[in-house]
C-alpha cells in the first residue's frame, strides 16, 4: 500500500513538473499575443532622427520579464550575424534577448546622410529601441562588443538609470590607447617585411588594393580578431554585409588601429560615473589590451573582470566556454543581487 501511495505521489510530482516546464516553454516562445502573424520575433522598429524616420531590424528570442538583453554589434556597421552564437547559450538560460542591426547596417535602413554617423545619434537610437522592447531598470542589460562596447559605455553614461547591468566585450575606453596598443604591441608581433608592406599601402592610402587585406587577414585578423581555423558562418556573413562607407568613416580602413571619427574618442576618466553592475571582458590575443580591460573593471563602481586566456577580439567564438560561462554567471549574479 505504501509503495502504491509513493508511486502515485512521484507520478503526480513528475506530471506537475512536466506541465510547469511545458507552460514555461509555451510562454517563453510566445512573441505576438495580439497578432496572429508570427515572424519568429523579427520586428522593424521605427527610429526618429534629425533627418527623418527610419527603421532598424531586431529579433527577439524568448520572453522573460526579469532579464532582457540587447546585443550591440561592432563595426560600426557590421551586423548582428556574428553574434548569433548567443542564441544557443542564452535560450538555454531562459533569457529574453535581442539581436539588432543598428541604423545603416545590412538588415536595417541605410540612409546616406553622413551626419547620422555619430556616437550621440547612435546612443539616442539605442534608447528608442529600449522603449520599443519595454525594457527598464528592473530587467535591461546591454552587451556591446567592439564598437558596440563604445556605444554601450556611452549609452550607460547617459541612460544608466534605465539599466540593470552593462557588459563590455573587448573594447577599451580610449581610442587613442587602442591605437597605441596596436602600434606599439601588436604591430611588433608581425614579421618586419609584412608590416613594412602594410604601412607602405597605408601611407599611399591604397586601401582598396586587394593586397592590403591579403596581408591583414592572415597576419592580423586571424591572429587578433578570430583565431578559429575556419571562421563561423555568421562572422563570414557579417563581413560580407558590412557597410564599408560607415565603417571607414567612423573606424578607418581596418581593425589595425583607428583613424576615423572615433580616433579621439576617450571616456576613460568618466568610467567612475557608471554605478550599475558592469562586466569588462578582455582576451589574451585581443586587438584591445586585456590589462586595460581589467583596469576598466576597477574604474567603474561595481565592476567585474572576465579574462579569456585563449580568446581574441571575438572571444565569444574562439574562447567560447570561458566567455559564455562568465557572461551568464554575471547576468545571473546581477539578477540575484549578488553584485
Amino acid at each position: 500500500m505504501r509503495r502504491i501511495t509513493l508511486f502515485l505521489v512521484i507520478a503526480m510530482i513528475t506530471s506537475c513538473k512536466k506541465e510547469n516546464q511545458s507552460t514555461a516553454l509555451a510562454e517563453y516562445f510566445t512573441y505576438n499575443k495580439d497578432n496572429n502573424v508570427e515572424a519568429a520575433g523579427v520586428r522593424m522598429i521605427p527610429i526618429k532622427t534629425p533627418v527623418g524616420e527610419f527603421k532598424v531590424w531586431t529579433k527577439r528570442f524568448g520572453a522573460n520579464p526579469k532579464i532582457k538583453i540587447l546585443l550591440l554589434h561592432g563595426g560600426p556597421a557590421m551586423t548582428h550575424e556574428y553574434m548569433e552564437c548567443f542564441e544557443t547559450f542564452f535560450q538555454r538560460e531562459g533569457f529574453e534577448f535581442y539581436e539588432y542591426d543598428q541604423l545603416g547596417s545590412y538588415y536595417s535602413d541605410q540612409p546616406k546622410d553622413s551626419s547620422l554617423w555619430t556616437t550621440d545619434r547612435f546612443v539616442d537610437e539605442v534608447e528608442q529601441v529600449r522603449k520599443a522592447i519595454n525594457a527598464d531598470s528592473d530587467n535591461f542589460y546591454v552587451l556591446g562588443n567592439s564598437w558596440g562596447g563604445i556605444l554601450a559605455m556611452e549609452y550607460a553614461l547617459k541612460y544608466q538609470k534605465n539599466m540593470k547591468g552593462l557588459l563590455i566585450s573587448n573594447m577599451m575606453a580610449s581610442a587613442p590607447e587602442y591605437g597605441k596598443y596596436a602600434e606599439e604591441v601588436l604591430a611588433k608581433q608581425m614579421k618586419p617585411e609584412i608590416l613594412t608592406e602594410i604601412r607602405a599601402l597605408e601611407a599611399k592610402k591604397d586601401f582598396n588594393n586587394p593586397r592590403y587585406m591579403e596581408l591583414l587577414i592572415p597576419n592580423f585578423y586571424k591572429e587578433h580578431l578570430c583565431r578559429l581555423k575556419e571562421w563561423p558562418d555568421g562572422l563570414n556573413r557579417a563581413t560580407k554585409h558590412v557597410n564599408g562607407d560607415i565603417y571607414t568613416l567612423m573606424q578607418g580602413p581596418s581593425e589595425f588601429g583607428i583613424s576615423g571619427r572615433l580616433s579621439k574618442w576617450d571616456i576613460k576618466n568618466r568610467l567612475r560615473e557608471i554605478t550599475i553592475p558592469t562586466l569588462m571582458i578582455g582576451a589574451k590575443y585581443d586587438t584591445m589590451d586585456p590589462k586595460a580591460m581589467e583596469e576598466q573593471s576597477k574604474l567603474v563602481q561595481k565592476g567585474r573582470y572576465l579574462y579569456c586566456p585563449n580568446g581574441s577580439h571575438l572571444a565569444m567564438w574562439d574562447d567560447q566556454k570561458v566567455f559564455m560561462n562568465g557572461v551568464i554567471q554575471f547576468i545571473n549574479d546581477v539578477d540575484s543581487k549578488k553584485i
